[in-house]
């Protein structure tokens, strides 16, 4: 009698749950939860698993970007030899005077066009990586991540192409670069963790506004006249006062006058400037994984 009655018991209770299934509760994905350490171990986790994805993607937006071009990769050298011409022009017929300079002009702009061309190239890329792959982010499930770091490393062109360029420049002027210049990846690592950072947070805001890619081509212009890199930094005034709270002005001039002259006055700034902007990737950084699983929504 009392096995038929719990099997009664359990007929009923089957019953109701195929008409009230149970309650099923879903708490959003906070990270933030398990501590900060935690966040950055997963991050670093994610980031090394997913690195052979990154290479590939790389080796993608690569071949996408030159393969189908006449001219190639020497695009790369197009817009820091208009800009300067142009200043060469601008300073001989007397409408722009850049002043007295230690070294042959070209040398002084191309090398800081060198690093101002791998942030702009970088930062650009990365910050259109989700938008372009819009239809990737919403059918695979992948680490984001990987998109934005492999667009931000198309930098490593420029930067190598440039680099090589301005060396062979120098050798044309007869003028020999300082040692520093085998440190060119260790001088660029802050600018590069910069634009990593910045890229992130970027490829976040144009995936929800896409007036965010057409404001960040005319910023990127506006701040290559704004920071003195094709010119020297102003005695006075107001251009002088900004570019010594511009990061960029330090993280481009320290590494020009190292290799250009073997010392540089620039080195406070600098440091300052490096800590900046690792605190800029970590933050963003964060911002972006904790937002990761919601991008597809919004693309």
């Amino acid at each position: 009698m009392k096995n038929k009655c719990d099997k009664m018991d359990l007929d009923e209770a089957s019953k109701k749950e195929k008409t009230h299934p149970p309650e099923i509760f879903y708490e959003p994905d906070n990270s933030l939860k398990n501590g900060y350490f935690t966040m950055f171990a997963e991050i670093t986790k994610e980031i090394k698993n997913s690195r052979w994805l990154t290479l590939q993607l790389f080796k993608r937006d690569l071949l996408a970007t030159y393969k189908q071009s006449f001219i190639g990769i020497f695009w790369v050298l197009i817009l820091p030899l208009v800009s300067v011409l142009t200043f060469i022009v601008l300073n001989h017929s007397g409408i722009f005077t850049v002043g007295q300079l230690d070294v042959p002009y070209p040398l002084f702009a191309v090398w800081g066009l060198t690093f101002w061309q791998t942030f702009s190239t970088g930062l650009l890329a990365a910050s259109n990586s989700l938008v372009k792959a819009g239809a990737m982010v919403v059918k695979i499930n992948f680490s984001k991540k990987a998109l934005v770091i492999a667009s931000a490393c198309q930098a490593l062109i420029p930067l190598a192409v440039l680099s090589i360029l301005s060396f062979l420049l120098c050798l044309v002027y007869g003028f020999l670069p300082t040692m520093w210049i085998i440190l060119i990846p260790i001088l660029a690592l802050p600018l590069l963790i910069l634009l990593l950072g910045l890229g992130l947070i970027l490829a976040l805001l144009n995936g929800i506004i896409r007036d965010i890619g057409n404001i960040l081509a005319m910023l990127i212009t506006f701040l290559l006249f704004l920071t003195p890199i094709l010119y020297p930094l102003p005695k006075g005034g107001v251009l002088a006062r900004i570019s010594q709270l511009n990061p960029l002005y330090y993280l481009i001039n320290l590494p020009r006058d190292l290799i250009l002259f073997g010392k540089s006055p620039h080195w406070t700034g600098f440091i300052w400037s490096s800590v900046a902007a690792l605190l800029a990737f970590l933050l963003c950084l964060a911002a972006f994984h904790l937002t990761e699983t919601r991008v597809a929504e919004r693309i």
